[in-house]
């Protein structure tokens, strides 16, 4: 077989079951295209000689037979997952040079099932951001361009370098994480599938925090099908994480039928916002029309507080980011600035954390503190916590009022060219987020999947919101669209 590396989980997994190729095979080519592929700067901790280990024991495994579905299968991990022994940085420098003693139990879960770690990926600092470009490591590079324009576009954030390595062949899936929007959005941006499950539904435990009650863990994948398979192998109760639900994994694959016959799917009206361009209001009502082609009853449905969600978020997220961030200063963690004579340690810490974080974490850590702080608690964070109560309670009316699943754009955009907003108000950046942020506010299932491209040619993403731990469900009415919708575009390689 040739362009393993172009395979899916799927495929990939037949392919291994049915003797047509080996996990060394197939790890070989993730590498070799890897190694070609350094211009798309997703990849920042290669790790080439444990993906061949594991590659050898995963084909061993597969002879013995019985083996999980995942095994053999050579994926990328995000740096914000903790990974023994391989440098773990959150792609911040003052995680330079971590290595954990221990593993994350969503990495650990992939390794158990025989997955195959090919190396970290690049991500923005911290997972703070929608563009890839507050990484200490550099920008990742959307393997997608305009037609006709060369200018380098972003893959997305904050799980940029984990799109644009499965956009481009480079793994045959990545985990992803998504506190605002960082799977759906960039999966959006790199005609790739990607699903935030239910808050609680993957263990949080080794996954460096940004925001304890939003950060969720999911995968990026080639198909729908590709995701059932993944999310099954990473999910699972964990005693180590207070918000892990006990609850059964299902078998996501088993429930893809592609019958949504009866199904009601609800269009939220507060998403059609001002100045949305046009190809994404198309694509949307073709997404509308499809589904209900294949037999769902498309209802217009209200999220009255849906403007108040961003603010919310923004006020939230931050403010999580401030507690969790204080570790790192220069003695507990992260890396320590050198003093100068008299200095004690208020000035360590102050050189430290200036020298280790980023501007966007500055900002956020910045702005998390003062609306944390005495004078401005109830007037900011409470007043957002009340907002973010009325948001589930929105969700909540409509799945009760008989709506299974909601429909609605994953991006204002397609891809944006790098530099083109990151230097500008960055407000411009957070309103990237405005259609996925609601799903963390409200802990509920999420997915993101291709539809069709824009008149430049770059891929447009529609996303799905489902009922709290209906991830099957979720995902076969996506698995129904992708079937109708058809989208096979791949990036023409220019790297």
């Amino acid at each position: 077989m040739s362009d393993l590396n172009k395979l899916g989980l799927a495929e990939a997994r037949d392919a291994l079951r049915n003797g047509d190729t080996t996990s060394v095979e197939l790890t070989q080519a993730c590498l070799t295209a890897i190694e070609g592929a350094d211009a798309l700067n997703a990849y920042v901790h290669k790790t080439p000689e444990i993906a061949l280990e594991r590659a050898a024991a995963a084909d061993a495994r597969l002879k013995e037979g019985e083996a999980p579905a995942m095994c053999g299968l050579p994926i990328g991990v995000k740096d914000l997952f903790c990974t023994q022994g391989v440098d773990s940085q959150a792609a911040s420098n003052i995680l330079q040079g971590f290595k954990p003693e221990y593993e994350s139990t969503v990495t650990q879960n992939l390794k158990d099932a025989g997955a195959v770690m090919l190396g970290k990926l690049n991500m923005d600092e911290f997972a703070m951001g929608s563009s890839n470009e507050s990484s200490a490591y550099g920008a990742a590079v959307n393997p997608w361009k305009r037609e006709g324009d060369d200018t380098q576009l972003t893959p997305g954030g904050s799980s940029g370098g984990s799109a644009a390595a499965v956009a481009a062949d480079l793994c045959l899936a990545a985990t992803g994480t998504d506190t605002g929007g960082s799977i759906r959005q960039p999966a959006a941006f790199t005609g790739t599938v990607g699903i935030k499950p239910t808050y609680g539904r993957c263990s949080r435990w080794g996954i460096v925090s940004y925001a304890s009650s939003l950060d969720q863990a999911g995968p990026m994948t080639k198909s729908v099908r590709d995701a059932a398979i993944m999310l099954e192998a990473m999910a699972g109760h964990d005693a180590k994480d207070s918000t892990s639900a006990d609850l059964a994994v299902p078998n996501f694959e088993a429930l893809l039928t592609g019958d949504i016959r009866g199904k009601k799917v609800g269009i939220p009206r507060e998403y059609r916002v001002d100045g949305m361009p046009d190809s994404v209001e198309r694509l949307w009502n073709e997404g509308a029309e499809m589904l209900k082609a294949a037999g769902a009853e498309v209802v217009d449905i209200s999220l009255p507080h849906t403007e108040y969600a961003l603010p919310a978020y923004y006020v939230i997220a931050p403010a999580e980011a401030s507690s969790n961030l204080a570790r790192y200063d220069g003695v507990r963690y992260g890396q320590r600035s050198a003093l100068d004579a008299g200095d004690g340690i208020t000035e360590m810490y102050e050189k430290s954390r200036a020298a280790g974080f980023g501007p966007e974490v500055q900002r956020r850590i910045m702005i998390g503190t003062y609306v944390l702080s005495a004078g401005f608690y109830d007037a900011y964070y409470n007043r957002a916590r009340k907002v973010r109560s009325l948001i589930k309670k929105d969700f909540e009316d409509a799945f009760a009022a008989g709506v299974d699943v909601i429909l609605a754009p994953a991006t204002p955009s397609a891809a944006f060219g790098l530099g083109e907003k990151a230097s500008a108000d960055p407000v411009e950046m957070y309103l990237m987020d405005i259609f996925t942020v609601t799903l963390n506010l409200a802990g509920l299932p999420g997915v993101a999947l291709p539809v069709g491209t824009n008149s430049q040619g770059l891929p447009m993403g529609l996303q799905m919101i489902g009922k709290p731990w209906e991830e099957g469900d979720l995902l076969n009415t996506a698995y129904a669209l992708e079937q109708s919708v058809g989208f096979v575009a791949k990036p023409q390689k220019w790297w």
